[in-house]
């Protein structure tokens, strides 16, 4: 009877066993990571409050806050990042903003706020309105952006100013297609034109055409869309000038980066 010889098993130096093992462990907690995140994703999106409407495919990202939601109208396919604030504020001060010595009259508002489809937000989008805040379908908004309907009083300087009633209450819109990029505040009575861009830590004071190109504090135009010549054009060159401004990344675009 053939007797049957032990195959011996390779050996594995001890450092080329701790490199294996770190791969299993990496991917391991690669798959954990990514099934933690679906779950994540798919409470987040089970979890909305009822809108005023009914949209489809719908994503706020956790943490976030949303009030008032029977006062937003919803687009579909609209993916807002984590941290983002939505407010349809409905009264003013709260019982915690209240004048602990000297009750103040409360306010009442009757805010509305339209998101249109497909809007899109890094993170960070902060959304206050007491009369009316309109997005648009296709805009994009990168991370902090603040977007505001009305200001918390200041007509005094007497008296401490989340006690003050709130004023310069108008209305926001924010055109279609538009690209809103990082840390930008858009103010109250501001109506931005669609395709319009907003450069990085811009304040936005005052309106803004269709297809330009704004930033600064506040924001102004620097460029403008020309329909006849197809390209972008510096807002301080003559209209009759034969030689367009047109745009390049190293003349300013850069300043719109998220």
């Amino acid at each position: 009877m053939a007797s049957h010889a032990t195959v011996p098993l390779p050996h594995k130096e001890p450092n080329q066993m701790t490199a294996a093992m770190r791969r299993i462990i990496k991917r391991v907690m690669g798959v954990a990571a990514r099934r933690l995140y679906e779950l994540c994703a798919h409470h987040a999106e089970a979890d909305l409050p009822r809108f005023a409407n009914a949209p489809k495919n719908v994503r706020i990202e956790l943490p976030r806050r949303i009030s008032e939601a029977e006062r937003i109208y919803m687009g579909d396919d609209v993916n807002i990042g984590p941290n983002s604030l939505l407010v349809a504020q409905t009264s003013y001060p709260s019982r915690e903003t209240q004048n602990p010595d000297r009750p103040i009259p409360v306010e009442h508002f009757e805010p509305r706020i339209v998101i249109g489809n497909r809007v899109s937000a890094t993170g960070n989008l902060t959304i206050d309105a007491m009369q009316s805040v309109v997005i648009e379908d296709d805009v994009m908004f990168a991370s902090n952006v603040i977007i505001m309907d009305g200001l918390h009083g200041f007509r005094t300087a007497n008296e401490p100013y989340k006690y003050q009633p709130m004023w310069r209450i108008a209305p926001v819109v924010i055109g279609r297609g538009c690209w809103i990029a990082q840390n930008v505040v858009i103010m109250p009575g501001v109506t931005i034109g669609p395709l319009s861009i907003i450069g990085a830590n811009s304040i936005v004071a005052q309106s803004i055409p269709a297809k330009s190109i704004a930033f600064g504090n506040p924001a102004r135009v620097v460029k403008r869309w020309d329909e006849q010549q197809q390209c972008w054009m510096s807002a301080e060159q003559d209209a009759e000038s034969p030689t367009p401004a047109r745009a390049t990344e190293r003349d300013g675009d850069a300043r719109t980066h998220r």
